[in-house]
């Protein structure tokens, strides 16, 4: 009996670890995709539906309002507690200054299929967006793709993967286990956390000219996390809000969605 214990110890205690870390990065992917506390919002007449799919057969489903004459389009990829409808308003100004915009939902937000989200689950999504425009003829060269906090990290993989000519950043973060790290330093968040979104690591490879958007009193996303990407990523600049936190940017200082605009065309 104790040599059966002796084997079967150490077993049962690298089984029950492993069942640990499973349900830590079941719990880490509800964090981070929300998805159960948001609902689909109303839109507005001036609001196009479309509908495309993923590679994986997902349906995927975007907001667009038009701008007559608009040389770019700018495709909004939006925090984790948002749904495509929460930036209308927003998309709405971009588009009286003469922009096209694709506000991009993710699968299980808002409107669209109950699937579980995921890192490669949210870019197969983007990249299903980008390549419905490219069939619209809408080239990669009239594309500004702008990332807000969780979107940061999509937008940002899609600007490395050459799908727009610009990259707009706001509030961005390093990569998601830094952010766990930053609270409790000594949790192995690379492991316990299954989407990393690691635009620190993709820096050196983003080769669009890049706007970073950041308040300096960010009680979610710290400032230097903005800092450090735009002085990695080439080409960077960084637009300070003083004072700002992580949610209120562009009601604080109305110089943001000016800045913005000015540097997407």
């Amino acid at each position: 009996m104790l040599h059966w214990r002796s084997k079967t110890l150490p077993l049962a205690i690298t089984l029950a670890m492993a069942l640990s870390v499973l349900a830590t990065r079941c719990v880490a992917r509800s964090y981070v995709f929300p998805v159960h506390s948001r609902g689909a919002d109303a839109t507005g007449q001036d609001v196009l539906v479309e509908l495309t799919f993923a590679r994986d057969g997902t349906p995927v489903r975007a907001l667009e309002l038009r701008a007559p004459s608009a040389s770019r389009t700018i495709v909004s990829f939006h925090n984790n507690r948002d749904t495509a409808e929460t930036n209308i308003d927003v998309g709405r100004t971009l588009r009286n200054r003469g922009f096209d915009v694709v506000l991009a939902e993710y699968r299980g937000y808002g409107a669209s299929p109950a699937r579980d989200p995921s890192e490669e689950g949210l870019y197969e999504d983007a990249e299903a967006i980008l390549d419905m425009l490219g069939r619209r003829g809408v080239a990669s060269d009239r594309i500004v793709l702008w990332g807000t906090s969780l979107g940061t990290g999509v937008a940002a993989e899609m600007a490395r993967r050459g799908r727009g000519s610009r990259l707009v950043l706001v509030s961005p973060y390093t990569s998601i286990p830094d952010l766990v790290t930053n609270i409790v330093p000594f949790l192995p968040a690379g492991v316990l956390v299954p989407d990393h979104f690691d635009t620190l690591s993709k820096a050196r490879s983003i080769p669009v000219p890049t706007l970073v958007v950041h308040g300096d009193a960010d009680e979610i996303v710290p400032f230097w996390m903005g800092q450090r990407l735009s002085r990695d990523i080439p080409g960077a600049s960084l637009f300070l809000v003083a004072g700002g936190h992580h949610g209120d940017l562009l009601s604080r200082d109305g110089r943001v969605l000016s800045e913005i605009a000015s540097f997407a065309r």
